[in-house]
């Protein structure tokens, strides 16, 4: 039964809609480990700041940071699927798109902890 074109939604609707894709997407993301000790890194960040008392705008540039690594994590999880998707076999590019994917959320982990170490340290300092 062909229901004729898709009609793009729009107004509140749209919005609704696209809420409900990011949902979907979240919940995804949080069925991935690596994300979830992603989150629990930064719930132990935001207690590290409290107790050390950083400034409105650590904490700003922490969660900043974090949802930049939320944002490549739920890339490198969106090219992971296509990758197992468009190629089952084990393949030399279908390894280095996943590699290459990991490796930019490998650095926005490193940034996130780096700067969460420079908080904590330089108010003993």
């Amino acid at each position: 039964m062909d229901r004729g074109p898709i009609r793009k939604k729009k107004g509140f609707s749209h919005l609704l809609a696209a809420a409900s894709y990011s949902a979907g997407g979240a919940r995804r993301l949080l069925s991935e480990s690596a994300f979830r000790h992603e989150l629990i890194a930064f719930a132990v960040a935001m207690v590290l700041f409290a107790a050390v008392g950083a400034s409105f705008f650590q904490y700003v540039a922490m969660a900043i940071l974090f949802l930049l690594m939320v944002a490549f994590e739920a890339l490198n999880t969106a090219i992971e699927e296509i990758v197992d998707r468009v190629s089952p076999e084990i393949s030399e590019m279908g390894k280095h798109s996943k590699d290459l994917g990991s490796f930019a959320v490998f650095c926005l982990i490193v940034a996130n902890a780096g700067y969460a170490g420079y908080v904590v340290v330089s108010k003993f300092i």
